[in-house]
């Protein structure tokens, strides 16, 4: 048979036709498809290998003090981005980038695990140096899928004055993002959030909604400009933030406070409880966090001694000592177990003999019988002796507890230490495996024993003697949400009993006269010598506190201030002054009056001669003092 027949031949010339046009109409039924039903899938499909949506950080809120004086705010910054890719291409290019700026291999190997957790874009570093970023963008071409741009950079005005009180802020954690105060609706990888202090206590106020941008980028991943055909959308600003706190008066307090010595100060306004100022030492600058802290710096903060990070304010336990014998007298007087002008049974001999055993007064040489005011002034141990028996373990617990030495004040801050104070029998034998006796009074009267407060919460007590013995929760913020106080049950003429005993401490002839006799103001407080557990052994001194307050002669008291310093040894040598120069600097400038660095009596008779106020004042002192 011939093969080549002209009707085979034609038959399969037909055949191919056929499947010439079936694989024709397919193409174009194919092409169709692609170019026409789903043009935009592949469209988009296409932006997404040249086009990438990042963030843009918004600006958190200003803060500012009870003057409208900027805390913190926000200056213009640089970060580095690095958008995903090949791991290997990535930690390239990071390498690269070690040779412009700090980046160590732990630092690389966490930008890289962080793409590879998130597969997204990762910031190598949200606070860039100025020569940095030039020296990155004059070398664009080597650094693929890398993208600098501005952003805002938290600024701290007080610094190391109040790191422990505003706190910092940092690149919020795997950790962080997993708790319900940080909400996938608001929060991402890569944010900055408020770590610790009033940052922390108030993120929800101060961070603001992140902002979007399309960026467009090359086939070799270099970025080449933001992509005009979406709109970005802006980022929205934090709420501000208004404090009670006191710009210029934590400024002072950081100037005056003894740079070698570790300690507090807490500062209150006794007409609402607002934080005037919250200092403790020493401290840390809150900046050095910004963008991320250092290795260096960071361990150089954790293995200080002094423990610079730790806040004294709120968080440190001491023995109250004599400045909780005023806590003891309100407590009588509430209960009525004893008269402002009633005298204990015994007089003070530099020792009492009681339960087998003499309880010595720390003026060996005695005070003789005290009124209460007197045996406050007089700081008598003695008669706080008795005192203490009078009122009775049960009610000192109970009505100690109610009052709130066992409690938290309820500041506006993420950490505060709870007092410590044993609020029932039982307390002692969980605590230390035996039933009390009556003889636990004595030593708890006279603020020792297991009595532990912060040196805010014994500021908070003081506001209480410094009006009508209540209490308010102290407040940072002035829009704070109230915690209810406590108030002693004191009728005016038993609070200006308690007064007038610390008006002796301070009054000529009192042990801290020549550190707080001022100008124009009254100050009138307690000192305090608490032991601890080296001064105990003798390896230290007692710690020193002065807890007090100040206003203009025959007026309300206007602030309320308290200074712990940390083996300090004599309460009226060293925290006394401090109490009364933050008094002064405070009703001063609350007044417009000029500030004087030399203020108490003592600066001016070390520095000069007798000032002339002071013998307009206390004429009498004047004499006795020898002057004329």
């Amino acid at each position: 048979m011939n093969i080549h027949h002209p009707q085979a031949r034609r038959r399969r010339a037909h055949g191919m036709y056929a499947a010439t046009g079936l694989i024709l109409g397919i193409l174009i039924v194919a092409f169709f498809r692609v170019q026409v039903v789903q043009s935009e899938d592949w469209l988009l499909r296409a932006s997404s290998n040249r086009v990438r949506i990042l963030p843009i950080p918004p600006p958190r809120g200003t803060i500012y003090d009870r003057n409208n004086v900027i805390i913190a705010d926000n200056v213009p910054g640089y970060s580095i981005t690095i958008l995903p890719g090949p791991v290997d291409s990535v930690r390239a290019t990071l390498n690269r980038m070690a040779d412009h700026m700090e980046l160590s291999d732990e630092r690389i190997e966490q930008v890289i695990a962080r793409l590879r957790r998130f597969g997204r874009e990762v910031i190598v570093d949200s606070d860039a140096d100025f020569e940095v970023i030039a020296a990155l963008e004059e070398r664009r071409t080597s650094f693929p899928g890398v993208y600098i741009d501005m952003r805002p950079r938290r600024r701290y005005n007080l610094g190391a004055a109040a790191g422990h009180i505003t706190g910092y802020v940092g690149e919020v954690t795997a950790e962080e993002l997993a708790m319900p105060r940080f909400p996938d609706s608001i929060y991402d990888a890569g944010m900055i959030v408020g770590k610790i202090g009033i940052e922390r206590q108030y993120e929800s106020t101060l961070q603001g909604r992140q902002g979007v941008r399309w960026v467009e980028f090359d086939a070799r991943g270099r970025i080449v400009g933001d992509f005009t055909g979406v709109e970005r959308t802006p980022a929205i600003e934090g709420e501000d933030l208004h404090l009670n706190l006191d710009f210029g008066l934590q400024q002072w307090i950081h100037e005056i406070f003894p740079d070698s010595m570790s300690g507090a100060v807490v500062a209150l306004d006794p007409a609402d409880g607002g934080v005037l100022a919250m200092y403790s030492a020493p401290g840390y600058d809150p900046n050095s966090f910004v963008g991320g802290i250092d290795t260096e710096t960071w361990d150089g903060l954790n293995s200080d001694e002094r423990k610079p990070l730790f806040d004294r304010s709120v968080l440190g336990l001491y023995a109250p000592a004599s400045t909780w014998k005023l806590a003891s007298a309100g407590i009588a007087l509430d209960a009525g177990v004893v008269t402002p002008d009633e005298y204990m049974p015994d007089p003070c001999e530099g020792q009492w003999y009681w339960g087998n055993r003499f309880w010595g007064c720390w003026d060996r040489g005695g005070h003789g019988y005290n009124t209460l005011a007197e045996a406050i002034g007089n700081s008598c141990d003695v008669y706080f002796y008795q005192l203490g028996l009078r009122i009775g373990l049960e009610r000192l617990m109970n009505r100690s507890t109610e009052i709130g030495f066992s409690q938290q004040c309820g500041v506006d801050l993420p950490q505060e230490s709870r007092g410590i104070f044993p609020d029932e029998l039982d307390w002692f034998r969980r605590q230390f495996g035996y039933r009390p006796t009556e003889g636990e009074a004595l030593n708890l009267a006279i603020g020792q024993g297991p009595n532990s407060q912060t040196p805010l919460k014994m500021a908070q007590f003081y506001v209480a003697l410094a009006g009508d013995g209540s209490a308010p929760a102290p407040t940072i913020a002035q829009d704070a949400p109230r915690v209810d106080g406590w108030e002693l049950n004191l009728e005016a003429e038993h609070i200006a009993s308690l007064q007038e005993g610390m008006r002796m401490v301070t009054a000529p002839g009192g042990t801290a006269h020549f550190g707080t006799a001022l100008e124009y103001w009254d100050v009138f407080g307690k000192t305090g010598t608490g032991q601890n557990p080296l001064s105990v052994r003798g390896l230290a001194e007692d710690h020193a506190w002065f807890a007090g307050m100040a206003g203009p002669p025959g007026e309300p008291p206007e602030i309320v201030v308290v200074v712990i310093i940390e083996f300090g040894q004599s309460g009226g040598q060293i925290a006394a002054p401090i109490v009364a120069k933050t008094a002064d600097y405070y009703l001063r400038a609350k007044r417009g009056m000029p500030i004087d660095t030399i203020q108490t009596y003592r600066e001016h008779i070390m520095t000069g001669p007798i000032p002339r106020w002071y013998r307009e004042r206390f004429p009498q002192a004047f004499v006795e003092q020898g002057g004329r």
